[in-house]
C-alpha cells in the first residue's frame, strides 16, 4: 500500500492559495485516476483507490498546515506504514514558481507543516514532492503563501501537477523507490 498526502488548510477561503498546493496537486492525481475523497478519518479527507493495479490511499489533512503531523502519524500507526510508502506533496516558498523537485528524505525545510511531520513521526526519512511557489519580492511571506494564486498561475500550476502526477505513479510502480529528481 502506498498513501500520498497532500499538504493544506481545510477551509474554504484557502481553496486556490500558494499553501493549498499540496491539495491541489493531490486532487490533481485523485481526478486523473477516478479516485474520490469520500471519507473522513484521521483527522484527514482519505480517498482509496487502485494505480496501477497498486492500492493507494490519498490524504489531505484536515489540521491546518502547522499540525499536519497529527494526521500523518495517526495514518502511519494505523495502516503501520513503512515510511519508505509515504510520500508528502507541499508548496516550497525556496524554489521557483512550478519547479518541481522529489527527495526520498531529507529536512523539512522553511515549511512549517513538514517541520510538524518531521517531528511527530521523528524522521526524515519518508519522500517528499516539494512544488516551488516562489518568494514575494515585497511583504509578509504568511500573507503571500495565503494569498489566492492569480488565474493565469493556476492554469501554469495544472501543468505542473501533471509532472508531479507522473511522478507519483513512478513512485508507486516502483513501491516507493524513485531517485531523486528536479523538474
Amino acid at each position: 500500500m502506498i498513501v500520498l498526502v497532500g499538504l493544506g488548510n481545510p477551509d474554504k477561503i484557502y481553496e486556490k492559495t500558494y499553501h493549498n498546493i499540496g491539495f491541489m496537486a493531490i486532487d490533481f492525481f485523485a481526478n486523473k485516476h477516478n479516485i474520490s475523497f469520500s471519507k473522513s478519518k484521521y483527522n484527514a479527507k482519505v480517498a482509496e483507490g487502485l494505480v496501477n493495479g497498486k492500492k493507494v490511499v490519498l490524504i489531505k489533512p484536515q489540521t491546518y498546515m502547522n499540525l499536519s503531523g497529527n494526521s500523518v502519524l495517526q495514518i502511519v500507526n494505523q495502516l503501520k506504514l513503512p515510511l519508505n510508502n509515504l510520500c508528502v506533496i507541499y508548496d516550497d516558498i525556496d524554489l521557483d514558481n512550478f519547479k518541481i523537485r522529489y527527495r526520498t528524505n531529507g529536512s523539512a525545510g522553511t515549511h512549517n507543516g513538514m517541520r510538524d511531520i518531521v517531528a511527530k513521526l521523528n524522521s526524515t526519512e519518508f519522500s517528499r514532492i516539494r512544488i516551488g511557489i516562489g518568494r514575494p519580492q515585497f511583504g509578509n511571506l504568511a500573507d503571500y503563501v495565503l494569498s489566492h494564486i492569480p488565474q493565469d498561475k493556476l492554469y501554469k500550476f495544472n501543468e505542473t501537477f501533471e509532472d508531479v502526477s507522473k511522478l507519483l505513479e513512478e513512485f508507486i510502480d516502483n513501491d516507493g523507490k524513485v531517485l531523486a529528481k528536479s523538474i
